[in-house]
Formats: C-alpha cells, sequence, structure tokens
C-alpha cells in the first residue's frame, strides 16, 4: 500500500465502538515512533487496550486503522485516553472519525465535557504541534498546561464541551 491516501474519500470512514484490540493498539503505535517512543509509556497503551472503552476505524478488510480508548471518571466527564492512526491513514479523516463518534457517543450517554491530554505548547515538538491544532480543529479547548508528566515533558489537558 502507498503512503499517501485519497482524501476525497474521508468521510467513508466509520468508527465504532469495538472489542479490545491490544495487538493493533501496538502495531499502530510500532509505525508512529516519533509520536511513541517511549517503551514504557507504549507498554502501559497496550496494556489499557485490554480494559478500556475501545473505538476503532477499520478498513474494508476489516484491518483497524486507528484506535482510541476512553475513559469515564465521572458520570458526566470522559477522557480520551489515547488516540492515534496508522501512519499511512494520518490525515484521511480517521482520527475526525473516532473523535467525532466518540463524541456522539458522550452526548448519548449524557456526559458534558470530553478531555484529551497532550504534550503542551512549552515543548518544540513539530509533531505534536500538529496534534494540538487537529485537537483545536475538532473543538477542544487548551484548559491548563502542568507537569503531571515531569517537568521536560508539559502535559496540556484539553477539553471539549460535548
Amino acid at each position: 500500500m502507498s503512503n499517501s491516501v485519497d482524501l476525497a474519500h474521508a468521510d467513508r470512514w466509520e468508527a465504532r465502538r469495538d472489542a479490545p484490540v491490544p495487538n493493533d493498539v501496538e502495531r499502530i503505535l510500532a509505525s508512529l515512533p516519533e509520536w511513541f517512543g517511549i517503551p514504557e509509556a507504549n507498554a502501559e497503551y497496550i496494556e489499557a487496550a485490554r480494559e478500556k472503552e475501545t473505538w476503532t476505524v477499520r478498513d474494508e478488510a476489516g484491518c483497524v486503522r486507528g484506535a482510541a480508548l476512553v475513559d469515564y471518571h465521572f458520570d458526566r466527564a470522559a477522557d480520551l485516553f489515547f488516540i492515534a492512526v496508522e501512519r499511512e491513514f494520518r490525515g484521511a479523516g480517521v482520527g475526525t472519525a473516532l473523535v467525532e463518534s466518540i463524541v456522539e457517543h458522550c452526548r448519548e450517554c449524557s456526559v458534558r465535557l470530553l478531555q484529551v491530554k497532550t504534550l503542551g505548547r512549552s515543548h518544540p515538538d513539530e509533531g505534536y504541534a500538529a496534534t494540538r491544532k487537529f485537537y483545536e480543529a475538532l473543538d477542544f479547548i487548551p484548559l491548563e498546561e502542568t507537569e503531571l508528566w515531569g517537568a521536560d515533558t508539559p502535559c496540556l489537558i484539553m477539553v471539549r464541551v460535548v
């Protein structure tokens, strides 16, 4: 398969709640070492993929191309704990399909706030600058930058009113 995706078909992706897919999460993580390059963190994501609510986007052959994990800490607040799209499908609408389906599910369950954590603006990483733009385009608002992950890894908490 080529390294590009026909963006004219970006609206064809359908995200859905799915059974746990830890092997697919592991495969997707391996395709994105510049975002997911810390082995300990990756092991935590893979383990979380065994337990947390799972959302996937699959291609026509049934292969998972994007995955998201969601936590519900309170009745009306959810946490987009993890989201990743296989490298060659980035920019094709897979991530948007995941987020928008999760948001719709949250609305149906009377959840009012969805949060996501990402690398903060005070860190110069260009890849995460693009990640923040992705979330902002989907109506996430920067709320707070903290040292939750340590002084060298600023954590930006973003929220979306559902």
